[in-house]
């Protein structure tokens, strides 16, 4: 039990770190980007969830590593809304993305969906990329979870850059 509690804990410093990284710069040259910022919140939020079980970590990391992708991208979080959480036949997480682009050409999206079981604890992290959605359109694509799951299973988005 003690490790579900230090999964919790990270799960909750991992939103709250993903909050304060997808916020906006003063566009100042020596603030960081928010990709750079998601990155680095990433990387803190691994090493936090690392505590939690080796698993949860590697997906966090590899998460930081999927939202690198998106370099001078922008926060996009309210463009982005997820389906509902399904389970599969292997007990992995799926959820459908959809992103509106508001912008007057093509642009792409970096997602991270959190998965979070009913007591609100951070169990998978995966980063999902919808190409080239056209102006002013919507994109879809599913997020997968990395980790079979039990259970009741939410979903939220943790960071959303458009670049």
């Amino acid at each position: 039990m003690a490790g579900h509690g230090r999964r919790g804990a990270a799960g909750a410093v991992l939103a709250l770190v993903m909050v304060s990284a997808a916020g906006c710069g003063n566009g100042s040259p020596h603030s960081p980007s928010p990709a750079e910022r998601a990155a680095s919140a990433a990387s803190a939020a691994a090493s936090l969830a690392s505590r939690g079980g080796d698993a949860l970590a590697s997906a966090s990391a590899e998460a930081g590593r999927g939202l690198d992708e998106a370099k001078g991208g922008l926060n996009a979080k309210d463009q982005v809304r997820l389906g509902a959480v399904t389970l599969g036949g292997d007990g992995r997480a799926t959820a459908t993305v959809t992103a509106r682009n508001t912008a007057s050409s093509a642009k792409s999206f970096a997602v991270q969906v959190n998965f979070t079981d009913g007591h609100g604890n951070l169990v998978d992290v995966v980063v999902l990329t919808v190409k080239n959605v056209a102006a002013h359109a919507s994109g879809h694509g599913t997020a997968r979870g990395n980790r079979r799951l039990r259970g009741e299973v939410r979903a939220n988005v943790g960071t959303a850059l458009r670049y």
